[in-house]
């Protein structure tokens, strides 16, 4: 079928030298063994153990993203990208550049923890062979890394690092005075020494006004502890059971599942390490425009991080407090301030603090669960006079209808609860809120259309202008009073004004909106709530602070440790790196999938004489206990570059100068982002792992560590590699390679699986559809070259592709046919001769090597192969290949096909690798000229004359030739001309008058 990759047989009577897949196989292997052994591909950096001359050169860092090293190895989909950069690689080499290239590996992850929990394996014992499987794949592939480089985020060197990176930003505030060093304006992450200074002097105040030197020790710790970029809290999040740990929202199916295991995801309000990722939102939108990106990744983050402008307004609560928080109001977050007259109920999330947040148990709650829920509700206990009966969901009392309605909710997921198109649902608190404008009672429902991600968790609904409210209004009969005057013919009856005009209905004693328009009135209402003590004006982001702890053994672990009093200590950086404890158990205490009031703990928390440790640090000998959590596989991947551009450096993350080489500003433009020249990964990353990274390295850039503000100049997204998959009569997937394939009398294909009929789909290569091809069976069959040169010919490198194993022999023909232009099959003689090219091998020899330069330089690599086809054919065509034109044929195609490059250039009689030999180039400008083409004249549709012109000649000057051509002025014999036709360069055709 179109997935097995096995090659056809070699004849028996097959030349000796023919280019084979055994024969590639046996090229291949050998210069790999030599580019490792003469260290082919090593980047010289300015200082340190990797110094050397080639420094001096102008250089380009290039990778690609971080590959996890699974079990199941790679598929032919893989490489796609590695192949592409390996690519462009070689070709800036040959250049003249200095090109950082090397590959390291995520290493840390769940997968690797699922399967020690399974076999009682240590998690590195599988996560290193898979490395090494890894390892030798791509070094079969043939990509020219520098493998001093290469690093895994399991090294000990690298993890002392990564938590190194974790104190500078735990250490660190964000101080919105404070310049940035690029001079971009102000909000820089600063030493946490320097808010202590501010809290002394009383430049930054204390939450309650106290003076700080008044407070005591603890005290001094919460408050300083509440403005670190990296801190504690107790926060809603994905807990999964099954698998022992707290999920990131993107490990979180839209079924509300966990990805790996599909085991069932509960809210749960839990202690979590964070990232107040939060105040970088505005740099983080702002600074795409400093770097080389896809318009639609720029557009995907600005999505992600979703700022928005408006104000946060005070409701007061008179009926009931704050469940735990001994508060009598309620703040909502409004983009349309303006609008306050018009509000007219309010709503809360499910998770809210005034119903007591996240319930203990978050889905498929019992009866009685829910009722101890209720018991511990703070709401009024009965419903209000004129309560309507389509606000209680049928319950008795407020406390049970908000309960019952909170287990409802917590069986959907984020994605349900704000799909637009799903019914919205709710039911009174209870509660009323009075509205700061005019005075009256609003009530305030509980609806799961609202998250506590955005804003404050409880939003102002003006059912007038915005549909989702108005909806909601019309069920449950609340009323709509109009703030925005709608267009003629409009009617508030029928639907929401979504639109602009004048505010109407917009005034009290104090202040008149009244034929406003938006912008102003929003600035009136603002500047009238902060006057009035009931708001204030406020910038909110859809983005919400990173998620930094997990409930899981292979991970990094913390260099923070707790003492007997409840209080956070970094440990100094002298007891770097913090290494994980040897355990015999893997597994997670709670371990009941489907167990929603099961409590997370760490595996760590069983390594008691790990986590109990005695250090002095500063106050004397004392106890503390160790965090137990470990941080995220994204820790790892947020600086990698960093460590491949100073792999060795034991005394700092990474030394200046060679930072300030590899990564710092760049010199166009006049700004700082800096960062690597090329960084190429799916699309799949466009949003967490390249925000992830950007906040750390901003924070790094704050605090002076590193030259640059952004770590990747330039991205590449390539496409995926996409295959046929089968489907038998229950809808199981078979082996693709097992399918036989039949064409019928009408022409079109049908598909078989043992006999049995089987139907077709196309979509991503993977294990489960059981339609996986390997590089493993396409180097034996083929060949590690061809594999390449078909990857790269496949289509545009930014677009997805189909597979078809068939197709291949395409490649391995035209490295056939490259082969016996310079050896001889059946004696293995080289037959190149030293004659000059004909002239239009020459004039062949200069185009190809201009547009596969231009080809490469662009990352268009499939019509730089085809190019190279043309010349290779041409060449086969005359004879006797003339040396210049092999040797410049052997150079262009070495980057994309360097095997088969190295090889036929050691033939040509060049004892040095062909890795740093320049790119050709054309000696002669005269053979770009462009050659003639014969231009037909008609008048009224008969030749009367033909030209010889430039293909390249425009319409204007066609036509002005044709009219002075010989034919046509006999033709014409001075008539005037009603219409000239110029279809440039080939035919002009003249209708006289």
């Amino acid at each position: 079928m179109t997935h097995n990759p096995a090659a056809a047989p070699e004849p028996t009577d097959a030349p000796p030298f023919r280019y084979t897949a055994a024969l590639a196989g046996s090229i291949e292997t050998s210069w790999q063994d030599r580019w490792e052994a003469e260290g082919t591909f090593w980047a010289d950096n300015p200082v340190g153990d990797l110094a050397g001359p080639g420094a001096e050169r102008e250089k380009f860092f290039m990778l690609d993203m971080f590959p996890y090293p699974s079990g199941k190895g790679l598929h032919v989909g893989h490489p796609l990208g590695y192949i592409a950069t390996d690519v462009i690689a070689r070709f800036t080499r040959m250049t003249g550049k200095n090109v950082l290239y090397t590959m390291g590996y995520d290493a840390f992850g769940l997968p690797a923890e699922q399967y020690a929990v399974a076999t009682g394996q240590h998690p590195r014992v599988s996560t290193e062979a898979n490395i090494a499987n890894m390892r030798r794949q791509l070094r079969r592939l043939g990509l020219s890394h520098d493998s001093r480089r290469s690093i895994q985020t399991i090294d000990v060197d690298y993890v002392r690092w990564t938590q190194w990176i974790f104190l500078q930003i735990f250490n660190s505030w964000f101080d919105p005075t404070a310049p940035r060093r690029d001079g971009r304006g102000t909000g820089a992450a600063r030493p946490i020494a320097e808010l202590e200074a501010k809290l002394a002097s009383g430049e930054v105040p204390t939450p309650d006004g106290r003076p700080w030197a008044r407070l005591g020790k603890a005290e001094r710790a919460e408050i300083i502890d509440s403005h670190r970029l990296a801190y504690v809290s107790h926060a809603p999040v994905n807990w999964c059971p099954g698998l022992g740990t707290v999920l990131a929202n993107e490990e979180v199916t839209s079924e509300g599942r966990s990805e790996r295991g599909n085991y069932p995801v509960f809210k749960r309000n839990l202690r979590q390490w964070m990232m107040r990722i939060t105040a970088y939102g505005d740099r983080l939108a702002e600074d795409l425009d400093t770097v080389d990106w896809p318009e639609k990744v720029k557009l995907m983050q600005r999505n992600w991080i979703g700022r928005s402008e408006g104000a946060e307004v005070t409701y007061a609560v008179p009926d009931a407090a704050l469940a735990g928080a001994g508060q009598d109001t309620l703040t909502v977050y409004t983009t349309r301030p303006d609008t306050l007259f018009g509000a007219t109920f309010m709503v809360v999330a499910p998770e809210h603090p005034i119903l007591g947040g996240v319930p203990s148990a978050a889905s498929a709650r019992t009866q009685a669960q829910i009722d101890d829920d209720a018991a511990a509700l703070t709401l009024p206990s009965a419903w209000p006079e004129g309560t309507k009966e389509a606000w209680t969901g049928g319950h008795a009392t407020p406390a049970e209808a908000v309960s019952a309605y909170r287990a409802y909710a917590a069986a959907a997921t984020d994605a349900e609860r704000t799909d637009e198109g799903r019914a919205k649902t709710g039911v009174f608190t209870g509660l009323f809120g009075i509205n700061p404008v005019d005075g009256r009672r609003v009530p305030v429902f509980v609806a799961d259309y609202v998250l506590m991600g955005y804003g404050t968790g409880a939003i102002m609904a003006v059912p007038s202008g915005d549909q989702r409210d108005w909806d909601f209004a019309r069920k449950y009969g609340i009323d709509v009073v109009a703030t925005i005057q709608p267009p003629e013919g409009f009617s508030l009856e029928e639907a929401a004004w979504t639109g602009d005009g004048p505010l109407i209905n917009s005034a009290n004693g104090e202040i008149d909106l009244n034929g406003m328009g938006k912008d102003e009135a929003k600035a009136a209402m603002t500047q009238y709530l902060e006057a009035k003590g009931v708001g204030r004006g406020a910038v909110t982001y859809r983005l919400r602070d990173w998620l930094f702890s997990r409930q899981r053994y292979w991970g990094e672990p913390f260099p923070i440790v707790w003492d007997e009093d409840g209080l956070v200590h970094a440990v100094p950086e002298s007891m770097l790196p913090i290494e994980l404890p040897e355990v015999t158990d893997y597994s997670p205490r709670s371990f009941d999938p489907d167990d929603a009031d099961s409590s997370p703990e760490a595996p760590l928390s069983k390594a008691t004489d790990w986590v109990e440790v005695e250090l002095d640090l500063g106050d004397g000998p004392r106890k503390y206990y160790r965090e137990t959590n470990t941080m995220p596989q994204w820790a790892g991947s947020c600086w990698y570059e960093m460590r491949y551009a100073d792999p060795t450096n034991g005394t700092a993350l990474i030394d200046p100068a060679n930072e300030a080489y590899w990564m710092g500003p760049r010199p166009e433009g006049g700004n700082t982002s800096g960062g690597t020249d090329l960084y190429v990964g799916g699309v799949e990353h466009a949003v967490l792992h390249l925000l992830y990274s950007r906040f750390w390295h901003k924070v790094l850039f704050d605090l002076g560590h590193v030259s640059s503000s952004e770590p990747y100049h330039r991205l590449f997204n390539q496409g995926y590699v996409q295959a046929y998959a089968f489907k038998d009569a229950r809808g199981q997937y078979v082996p693709a390679e097992e399918v036989e394939e039949s064409v019928g009398a009408d022409g079109e294909p049908s598909f078989t699986w043992r006999g049995e009929p089987v139907t077709r789909e196309y979509g991503k290569m993977g294990k489960s559809l059981k339609n996986i091809v390997t590089p493993d069976e396409m180097y034996d069959a083929y060949g590690a070259d061809t594999f390449r040169v078909y990857e790269m010919s496949m289509g545009p490198l930014d677009v997805d592709r189909p597979w078809e194993t068939r197709a291949v022999v395409g490649a391995q023909r035209f490295l056939q046919r490259l082969w016996r232009n310079v050896v001889d099959e059946s004696t293995g003689e080289v037959t190149v001769v030293d004659e000059a090219a004909d002239d239009a091998t020459r004039r062949l020899i200069a185009r190809t090597i201009v547009g596969v330069r231009e080809d490469y330089e662009g990352m268009r690599l499939n019509t730089a192969i085809a190019k190279l086809i043309v010349l290779n054919n041409h060449l086969t065509a005359v004879g006797a290949v003339p040396r210049e034109a092999a040797e410049a044929l052997v150079l262009m195609v070495s980057p994309v096909a360097p095997h088969i490059a190295e090889e036929l250039w050691s033939r040509l009689g060049h004892e040095a690798s062909l890795a740093r030999e320049p790119f050709p180039v054309v000696a002669d400008e005269s053979l770009l000229a462009a050659e003639k083409v014969t231009c037909v004249v008609q008048v009224k549709g008969k030749v009367r004359d033909r030209l010889e012109v430039d293909p390249g000649i425009d319409a204007a000057e066609l036509e002005r030739l044709a009219l002075a051509a010989p034919g046509v002025v006999r033709t014409l014999d001075g008539r005037g001309v009603r219409k000239v036709i110029v279809k440039a360069p080939g035919l002009v055709s003249i209708v006289p008058e």
